[in-house]
C-alpha cells in the first residue's frame, strides 16, 4: 500500500496498536499526526518515525472534548494543510476493571461513552468538512470483537463499542455523497505491550487454541488491515466491518 503524500491523523497513537498504525502509516508514505491524551508518549512515537526517515507530529488531545478535538484538527491543517485518512483508534480500555454491569456506576458508565462513542463522533465531525474539501477522504473507526461475543463484566465497553458499528453505517450514507468513505476494524485477541490484567496467560492461550489460525494475534495483524481500508484499493468500500480476529468468530 502506498499512502506518499497523504496526511493522517491516528487518535490514541502513544502505544499499542495505534503506535502500531503511526509506523505503518508512516512506512507507508504518509505524514503522520500522532494525537494522544499523553502528550510524552506521542513525542516519543514521532522520535521513532523521525528517525527512521518518516515524517510525523506529535498533537496532545483529549477527544472527549470538543474543544481539543477542534484544536487539533485546525493545527494538522496548519502544519500539512490538509487532513487525508482519521483512524479513531483512542478508546478507554485496557484500564478498565471486569465486572459485572450491576457494579458499573453511571461516571464510569460516562466516561467511557464519552471517549469511546463520543470521541469517534467528534473526531469525525471535525475532519469531515476538510475531506469534502478535498472531494474524499478515509475513515477507520475501531469497534471490538466483544460485541459479537458478548462477553460478560465489560458491559460498558462492549456497548460503546456496539455503537461504533452502527454509527460507521450512518456515517457511510451521510459521507457517500462526498466521497468519504468510512469503515469499521472490530480486533479479538490482539496483543501489544500494554499491560492487561484482565487476560492471564492461561486464557491467552485459551483464545489462541478457539481460533481457527492459532497464532497471537499482534499489532502488526491490525495495521496490514487498516492500510488496505484506508488506500484508495478500497475506495468502493464503505459502511463495513473487517472482522480481524484469527477466526474467533465468523461474520
Amino acid at each position: 500500500m502506498s499512502l506518499e503524500g497523504k496526511v493522517a491523523i491516528i487518535t490514541g497513537a502513544g502505544q499499542g496498536i495505534g503506535r502500531g498504525y503511526a509506523h505503518g502509516f508512516s512506512d507507508a508514505g504518509a505524514a503522520v499526526v500522532v494525537a494522544d491524551i499523553n502528550l510524552s508518549n506521542a513525542e516519543n512515537v514521532v522520535e521513532e518515525i523521525v528517525n527512521r526517515g518518516g515524517r510525523a507530529i506529535a498533537v496532545h488531545v483529549d477527544i472527549s472534548s470538543e474543544t481539543a478535538v477542534k484544536t487539533m484538527v485546525a493545527r494538522v491543517v496548519e502544519e500539512y494543510g490538509t487532513i487525508d485518512i482519521l483512524i479513531n483508534n483512542a478508546a478507554l480500555f485496557s484500564a478498565l476493571k471486569m465486572k459485572p454491569f450491576t457494579e458499573i456506576t453511571v461516571t464510569e458508565w460516562d466516561q467511557v461513552f464519552a471517549i469511546n462513542t463520543r470521541g469517534t463522533f467528534l473526531c469525525v465531525r471535525e475532519v469531515t468538512p476538510v475531506m469534502k474539501a478535498n472531494g474524499g477522504g478515509r475513515i477507520v473507526n475501531i469497534s471490538s470483537g466483544v460485541v459479537d461475543d458478548g462477553r460478560p463484566n465489560y458491559l460498558h465497553y462492549l456497548s460503546s463499542k456496539s455503537a461504533i458499528n452502527g454509527m460507521t453505517r450512518g456515517l457511510a450514507t451521510e459521507l457517500g455523497e462526498y466521497g468519504i468513505g468510512i469503515n469499521t476494524l472490530s480486533p479479538y485477541g490482539i496483543a501489544t505491550e500494554v499491560p492487561r490484567e484482565t487476560i492471564s496467560e492461561s486464557q491467552w492461550s485459551g483464545i489462541v487454541q478457539k481460533q481457527a489460525l492459532h497464532v497471537k494475534g499482534s499489532t502488526d495483524s491490525m495495521v496490514g488491515a487498516a492500510l488496505f481500508l484506508a488506500d484508495e484499493a478500497a475506495s468502493f468500500i464503505t459502511g463495513q466491518t473487517l472482522h480481524v480476529n484469527g477466526g474467533t468468530l465468523y461474520h
